[in-house]
């Protein structure tokens, strides 16, 4: 069955140097959009996730969190900057000998000063954190698309309904449809009793006007496609591929019908059951618009 396109999906996995967390969020959205939030050092992963992700999702917004914990070695060197620290204490030292001030000079207080250190990052290895990053990322679709599967399967079950009530709507009218022709003959035979006495009717005439009347109204071409349009959605729905923007042009096609049908319809109880139909449309449509 179609999966929804909301969902969410979390994987974590300890590697020798580096605790690694993936979380996965959804929600629906026409196209493929993705966010990626991951360590400002690790940017060359955005690239790499999108195209993971797209073999395997084709629509929603979809936001990707990616946080790390590094379990070895620091991954910042910080050394002395010898050079520089010995000028910067031997100017304090002149300082204190010239101006006969206290000597108040301290590891700390050399220490505050940025420059007598250097700072550096050590170099990243962007191949192994990739294929890190990627193993958890894939797990942690695994989980996302069972919850989406889940989610799927729900919004089918309830899509499936309202199509089986549909088609017992239709059921009425195709039945109901032939009787309102035969008591629109019925009432003009009536009428024009009405009007001549006991003046023998014109048969053909009669004829004429109920054929007139039947092709005004008859709405079988209508309930014809409705019905194949019914089974479409029922097929699709039974699918294990991306199947919402096909199934929102066949609802928009549904709608069409029932809008003709109800048109042409010059019964009060079809044009209530129009109205049902068009009802259980519009809540097939606003559960499609969840599916992927």
């Amino acid at each position: 069955m179609a999966n929804s396109m909301t969902g969410y999906g979390r994987a974590q996995v300890q590697f020798e140097t580096m605790d690694i967390t993936v979380e996965i969020k959804a929600v629906n959205h026409r196209y493929f959009e993705l966010t990626v939030k991951a360590p400002r050092a690790y940017g060359f992963l955005e690239e790499k996730i999108s195209a993971a992700l797209k073999q395997r999702v084709s629509r929603g917004k979809i936001e990707v969190y990616v946080s790390t914990v590094n379990l070895g070695e620091s991954d910042t060197l910080i050394e002395l900057n010898k050079e520089y620290a010995d000028a910067y204490i031997s100017a304090l030292n002149q300082l204190v000998s010239e101006y006969g001030i206290e000597n108040d000079i301290t590891t700390m207080k050399v220490a505050a000063n940025s420059e007598v250190f250097k700072v550096t990052k050590k170099q990243i290895d962007e191949e192994l954190i990739s294929e890190q990053v990627l193993s958890v990322l894939d797990k942690a679709v695994d989980n996302f698309i069972a919850m989406r599967a889940k989610e799927g399967a729900k919004l089918c079950e309830d899509v499936l309904s309202r199509i089986e009530t549909i088609r017992k709507h239709v059921g009425f009218i195709e039945e109901k449809s032939p009787e309102t022709v035969k008591l629109y003959r019925e009432r003009l035979e009536q009428k024009i009793k009405e009007l001549i006495g006991d003046v023998q009717i014109d048969e053909q005439r009669i004829l004429t006007e109920t054929a007139i009347y039947a092709d005004k109204v008859a709405v079988a071409e209508e309930t014809v496609r409705l019905r194949s349009h019914l089974q479409q959605v029922e097929e699709l729905l039974s699918k294990d591929e991306p199947i919402g923007r096909k199934l929102d042009f066949i609802v928009q096609e549904m709608n069409r019908e029932a809008n003709t049908t109800g048109s042409k319809s010059q019964d009060i109880e079809i044009t209530n059951v129009v109205v049902d139909i068009k009802a259980e449309i519009e809540k097939i449509r606003e559960q499609i618009q969840n599916l992927e």
